[in-house]
């Protein structure tokens, strides 16, 4: 029994230990640009991750921008290849996706931190392992899935949205596509949030 106990504690343990954590990002400056245009994207190696970033300034106000960041529930609805989210708890929520043919969908598992003021406010996820979300056959789970989101009130009617994401994507995705994934995540994700804005 005190093997199996120990066993258990060290599989959780390598499960923290090895899941990436994405924090403070804004200081980061080696960025290999994917594009230059209303919406900013691009990538670097952190901590042996691709680590991508995508950023615009959006029309709306912080509390505008966050409500819809905040509401993991809907994502499904303001996010297009976001097929399904389940929150597990308070701060847990398993969210799938689906990927172009003919790749399987991907799904992780995230918990996830909130820091707010007037001006400033960051949403951090960092993947993590859970019993109510086994894994799903024709899924590929990204056990590495981390970053954050990070606005910035520019006014009371202008937010910066800088959104940063952990590109791996596992599975046999082939590494040529990988850039043109990466430049093609950071723009529909803001452009689909900009679109949820303006029809609300």
């Amino acid at each position: 029994m005190m093997i199996k106990q120990i066993l258990i504690i060290l599989f959780v343990f390598s499960n923290i230990c090895c899941a990436l954590e994405v924090k403070d990002t804004n200081s980061i400056t080696d960025w290999n640009v994917l594009q230059e245009a209303k919406t900013w994207v691009g990538w670097t190696t952190y901590k042996g991750y691709p680590l991508c970033q995508a950023r615009t300034t959006l029309p709306f106000s912080l509390e505008e921008v966050s409500g819809y960041i905040e509401s993991v529930e809907n994502y499904p609805v303001v996010f297009d290849r976001i097929t399904e989210t389940r929150v597990l708890e308070n701060d847990v929520v398993h969210v799938l996706l689906d990927m172009p043919f003919p790749f399987a969908g991907r799904d992780y598992i995230i918990q996830y931190t909130k820091k707010k003021n007037d001006l400033h406010w960051i949403f951090n996820f960092q993947s993590i392992s859970h019993e109510n979300a086994p894994p799903i056959s024709s899924h590929i789970r990204l056990l590495n899935a981390g970053g954050e989101w990070i606005l910035k009130a520019q006014n009371s009617h202008s937010t910066l949205v800088t959104y940063t994401w952990n590109g791996e994507l596992l599975g046999q995705f082939p590494d040529w596509a990988l850039t043109r994934a990466w430049k093609t995540q950071g723009t529909e994700v803001l452009n689909w949030l900009r679109i949820a804005l303006e029809n609300d």
